[in-house]
């Protein structure tokens, strides 16, 4: 059952609509499946480390993920890879900040997104636009990351890892992946609550491939419903990741398209609202096939 559906849950505006830093008003309509499209300022992120490194090519992706329909951009300027090291937040900022500005001067930009964890990354980037802070550590890496989008009243994700990037894939261990999942994702989004974010302004995402053996990621996949505390947005986050290769027998990132969208699919037909992916439309294309199956008689 999906969470905004939970009789024992608090029910959730349809339409989210917040002001950002900027005065900007943006909105997110959770009738319909959300997609929000990658854009890695990066050199090296697992999927398209380098592609869009320069910020004129991030801002020309953007554009064509707007065209396809994404209905969020989510930028990063810091590899999380399994492995990688942290990015120094100044190098952090110079990448983000051209973006950021970049994008948010195109009209009708959909909300834009920032992966960060850094709460000194996130008010830069809410002060030059951006409207939703994405954080992997959920809060703990930087605990002043929730209290800053509680003052300027933007949403946030918060994420489940196991470990650190460095670390997270060496020999994860679970006794019950979903339910360890579902209960750290609870406790952080009560933090949340507890800092002053309201419910509709949490969004929760299992955190697929961050600590986490192909077995761990397809397990939370078939069990979605039970992964997701109630009363809360929800994202999943599963585009083109290993686990996805393995199942291909070695297929690399760039062709794990048509596999994401299927698993994306699957993932809205167990209540993820939001899907976090590379290549908007496929995805897009799937997630409205399962919604309007979701929703038959």
């Amino acid at each position: 059952m999906s969470p905004t559906t939970d009789p024992n849950s608090q029910a959730l505006p349809t339409v989210l609509t917040w002001t950002t830093v900027d005065g900007s008003v943006k909105s997110l309509n959770f009738a319909a499946p959300i997609v929000m499209g990658v854009i890695n300022v990066t050199p090296d992120s697992f999927s398209d480390g380098g592609r869009f490194f320069r910020a004129e090519d991030a801002i020309a992706e953007g554009l064509k993920q707007i065209h396809e329909g994404a209905d969020i951009l989510d930028v990063g300027g810091e590899t999380t890879r399994p492995g990688s090291l942290p990015t120094p937040a100044d190098e952090e900022w110079r990448r983000l900040e051209p973006v950021i500005k970049g994008l948010t001067a195109i009209p009708n930009c959909p909300p834009i997104s920032v992966d960060a964890n850094k709460a000194e990354i996130a008010a830069k980037a809410l002060q030059a636009g951006a409207a939703i802070i994405n954080d992997i550590w959920a809060g703990r890496k930087d605990p002043e990351i929730i209290p800053l989008c509680a003052r300027y009243g933007v949403p946030i994700i918060l994420m489940h890892m196991l470990g650190d990037p460095r670390t997270m894939q060496i020999d994860p261990y679970y006794e019950d992946v979903v339910r360890e999942v579902r209960e750290f994702l609870a406790e952080r989004a009560l933090v949340a609550e507890k800092a002053g974010l309201p419910r509709e302004k949490i969004i929760l995402d299992p955190g697929l491939g961050f600590g986490k053996l192909a077995s761990h990621n397809l397990s939370l996949l078939k069990n979605l419903d039970q992964v997701y505390p109630p009363g809360y947005h929800t994202l999943m986050a599963l585009s083109r990741k290993a686990f996805l290769g393995h199942i291909l027998e070695g297929a690399p990132p760039d062709q794990r398209d048509v596999a994401t969208a299927a698993a994306n699919a699957l993932a809205v037909a167990k209540g993820a609202e939001i899907i976090r992916v590379h290549a908007v439309k496929p995805s897009k294309d799937a997630a409205r096939v399962a919604m309007a199956t979701r929703k038959a008689a």
